[in-house]
């Protein structure tokens, strides 16, 4: 009977402890969810810069946009979505070469993450 009670006092223990660490699993899977969803919206972004940027048809001006992205490529938020805010900066370097600066924050961090690319022109992207 004693080890029994023992067995059970010590199940009890190692059930409260993953009940536990419940929450901080629910945080951590929702950051990675918000990460990957920005990282997906921050390569777009990047890749219509530069495709933009390469065609020598094109003018592209100095300055900064800033606009709204939901995750799911709708102008307007579908159940579920959530606002991602993307904040490209384009400045000249020089001749042809043009430095794309792409920044997405969502709700709840400020910082949000960021990625730089460097575009030249291209004569074969001509349209």
């Amino acid at each position: 009977m004693v080890e029994v009670s023992i067995a059970l006092f010590l199940l009890s223990i190692g059930i409260l402890a993953l009940v536990s660490l419940q929450p901080s699993a629910w945080r951590l899977a929702g950051r990675s969810d918000y990460l990957g969803r920005a990282s997906g919206i921050l390569q777009t972004q990047l890749q219509i810069n530069e495709a933009r940027i390469m065609n020598p048809n094109t003018v592209v001006s100095a300055g900064t946009t800033t606009g709204t992205v939901y995750p799911g490529g709708q102008s307007t938020p579908k159940l579920g979505d959530a606002p991602f805010s993307v904040q490209t900066t384009t400045a000249s370097l020089g001749g042809n070469s043009w430095l794309v600066t792409v920044n997405v924050t969502w709700p709840g961090n400020a910082t949000g993450i960021s990625e730089s690319l460097r575009v030249i022109r291209q004569e074969y992207f001509r349209q």
